[in-house]
């Protein structure tokens, strides 16, 4: 048997500017996330847990909270853009196009816009991109602006590899 290793992400050489990922992973988001998202982080707007205010306003159903969209399609990126990041240092331009509903899928793809060297760490270069994220329909739902700074290759921390049984 060949053990193969798996995917860790992209380091900073692997970035090239107009380059464009489609993250691999849908969310379909329930009433569940939704509740306890805006919930934990403290949101009183009711359109988001109260089914029945939610049905009065023009939307006539609840809106996924904002912060909760913008959350997902990060995540989605992740395995792309910052499995390797040292930190995240922005988001910008962060724009919410349509809206998202409980029981909508969404889908993200980032394209890389800029690489530079760090100035102040030699281990690390920034790269931004700009994420968008889609629902099952195609309709583009949020779209943002991200930098980090991202390890080079061979100069960050790595996970202990497994024991062999």
């Amino acid at each position: 048997m060949t053990v193969k290793e798996g995917w860790r992400g992209r380091f900073f050489e692997d970035f090239v500017v107009g380059d464009i990922y489609e993250h691999p992973l849908g969310r379909t988001i329930t009433t569940a996330d939704n509740i306890w998202f805006t919930l934990l982080t403290q949101n009183t707007q009711p359109i988001h847990f109260d089914h029945n205010y939610a049905s009065k306003t023009e939307f006539k159903k609840p809106l996924v909270n904002s912060c909760l969209t913008l959350s997902v399609v990060t995540g989605q990126s992740v395995t792309d853009v910052s499995q390797n990041v040292m930190a995240n240092l922005g988001w910008d331009e962060v724009s919410l196009p349509n809206p998202v509903f409980e029981g909508d899928t969404v889908y993200s793809r980032s394209e890389v816009l800029e690489t530079r060297e760090s100035k102040s760490r030699k281990n690390v270069g920034i790269v931004t991109v700009r994420t968008t994220g889609l629902n099952q329909d195609g309709t583009e739902v949020i779209t943002f602006k991200r930098t980090a700074m991202v390890y080079r290759r061979g100069q960050g921390p790595t996970a202990r590899p497994l024991r062999k049984a």
